[in-house]
């Protein structure tokens, strides 16, 4: 099941499968990768509706954690890096080699980390925008740098009022 919601940074496409959500797509949306379709329009699905509820009220500033089933899919590595992301509290910002250590491996797996850090399916609510670089510059992003920096200033809390 999928639905579709407007925000901030876009029209984002959200994706549920076995009573989860899989993916956060923004557009322009892509063919799914093993090329099956995403099944029925959803928009009542409790999955779907909670999700949306919940993205609002972030992109409202009334919410800085999810409460959301997950499941995103990847590589055994890629899955442990999204797992770290989620630690990364709002409002703050980690760099790859932070993320490296946290998984135990040295500052030369930064590169994997990056790698597997753009291929999360799950942005927002596996905050991947709040991994930087080493010297604090805003790095590559799979949404693009203007979704970043707009994800980013959403989350300061160095806002005047």
């Amino acid at each position: 099941m999928w639905t579709v919601m407007e925000s901030p940074v876009g029209e984002l496409r959200l994706i549920e499968r076995a009573g989860a959500l899989s993916a956060i797509e923004f557009t322009p949306w892509r063919q799914p990768a093993d090329g099956r379709p995403l099944g029925e329009r959803g928009d009542d699905h409790p999955v779907l509706a909670a999700a949306v509820a919940q993205l609002t009220e972030y992109f409202a500033g009334e919410r800085t954690t999810f409460d959301l089933p997950v499941a995103p899919r990847g590589t055994e590595f890629q899955e442990r890096v999204w797992a770290q992301l989620v630690k990364i509290p709002f409002g703050e910002t980690r760099s790859y080699g932070e993320i490296a250590a946290w998984l135990g491996h040295t500052n030369a797996a930064s590169r994997a980390v990056g790698l597997a850090n753009g291929r999360n399916p799950i942005p927002i609510i596996v905050p991947c925008h709040r991994v930087i670089g080493a010297d604090g510059s805003l790095t590559g992003y799979a949404g693009g740098m203007d979704r970043k920096k707009l994800l980013l200033d959403l989350e300061s809390t160095d806002r005047l009022f």
